[in-house]
């Protein structure tokens, strides 16, 4: 099964003892994860985007068969709202070359108040390089319709599929690969609570069928308090090895 399950960042001082053992360093942490799982989101990079030196420690620190996917700059996604976007790509795709074979999907979440604008959307994804793998989470509701899964589709882009508070959960597959973000089950914030091993048999049954029709899966667990996401995505692996 092409199925990678993760989290959504990996250095939480929080997720001691659940993942990390008393005491590891921070520099420590990365490795250690990679024991546990095989792919990861990085969110640091909403926040400031690292240099191609960056990517390519990366590359030599993480194993075979391990998948880095990356959130986009918030100065591309929030700041200019994907408006004049070349000299974001030009930035993004040094990094994503550096990181070769150890990347997976580049994350482009737009603003909770963005509304849909089909042509700003279509220029930007007609000038992602076309070896670059995206996936975008609309945050505003009226993105939420045929015609944008249509454009999505037209440029081989992933519709993000949300769990979390407010966020509709649409499961919808607009390209080869599908791309899912867990937020956390509390309705009413964002990034909290445990999801019921209920919850995630539900979120196992949909993967295979996905794998079934023959597309490869990307599950990040982003309700990182309590060290939430570390046992929600190894009990998600569990079903789905059952």
């Amino acid at each position: 099964m092409a199925a990678w399950i993760g989290t959504s960042g990996w250095s939480y001082d929080h997720w001691h003892p659940e993942l990390y053992p008393p005491g590891l360093p921070a520099r420590h942490r990365l490795a250690r994860y990679t024991q546990a799982f095989t792919t990861a989101e990085l969110n640091s990079s909403f926040y400031r985007w690292p240099a191609p030196a960056a990517f390519a420690s990366w590359r030599h620190r993480l194993p075979d068969g391990f998948r880095l996917s990356v959130k986009a700059p918030r100065g591309l996604t929030h700041a200019r709202k994907l408006q004049a976007p070349e000299t974001w790509l030009e930035r993004i795709a040094a990094g994503w070359h550096e990181l070769d074979g150890r990347r997976a999907v580049l994350l482009v979440q737009l603003a909770p108040a963005q509304t849909r604008d089909d042509t700003r959307l279509d220029y930007f994804l007609a000038r992602v390089p076309g070896w670059m793998r995206v996936a975008v989470e609309f945050r505003h509701p009226s993105w939420h319709c045929e015609e944008v899964f249509a454009l999505l589709a037209g440029h081989r882009a992933a519709y993000c599929v949300m769990s979390g508070a407010g966020l509709p959960c649409v499961l919808r597959a607009t390209t080869g690969f599908v791309y899912v973000r867990m937020h956390g089950p509390d309705r009413g914030h964002l990034y909290a609570g445990s999801y019921p091993d209920t919850d995630l048999r539900w979120w196992a049954d949909r993967i295979r069928e996905w794998d079934r029709a023959g597309q490869d899966v990307f599950v990040y667990f982003n309700n990182d308090g309590e060290a939430n996401a570390v046992r929600n995505a190894r009990t998600l692996r569990a079903l789905l090895s059952e």
